[in-house]
């Protein structure tokens, strides 16, 4: 079992920046790839940035790629994501989650996620 706990959200206006924090509790933190998700009123959950166990690699959805940043700390079992040039549409509860692969995209390819943080840009 694998315990995440989000933070770092908060209200921020467009053009500024933000960086979430993803702590992580449980089973070997580098085991384990680590995503960020988030997901608007009304809509679905999508998948923003994955990086591999040891950090290796790393992959961004189209509309954040150049803006967010992730990270990762294994010494101290902790996942970033750095986020700048925010935009209105970047609005949404973003969630950090664990999963097997640094090729996992889609929310079923995760086996724990953590209760999310709410990120509002203003216009």
């Amino acid at each position: 079992q694998v315990q995440l706990v989000e933070s770092g959200g908060g209200l921020v206006q467009a053009g500024g920046s933000l960086r979430l924090s993803c702590a992580a509790s449980g089973r070997t933190f580098s085991n384990y790839a680590m995503g960020w998700f988030r997901q608007a009123p009304g809509k679905e959950r999508e998948f923003v940035a994955v990086i591999s166990g040891y950090g290796r690699s790393t992959y961004y959805a189209g509309s954040v790629k150049g803006r967010f940043t992730i990270s990762r700390d294994n010494a101290n079992d902790t996942v970033y994501l750095q986020m700048n040039s925010l935009k209105f549409e970047d609005t949404a509860v973003y969630y950090c989650a664990a999963g097997g692969s640094v090729y996992n995209r889609r929310t079923h390819e995760y086996d724990y996620w953590g209760q999310g943080t709410q990120v509002t840009v203003s216009s």
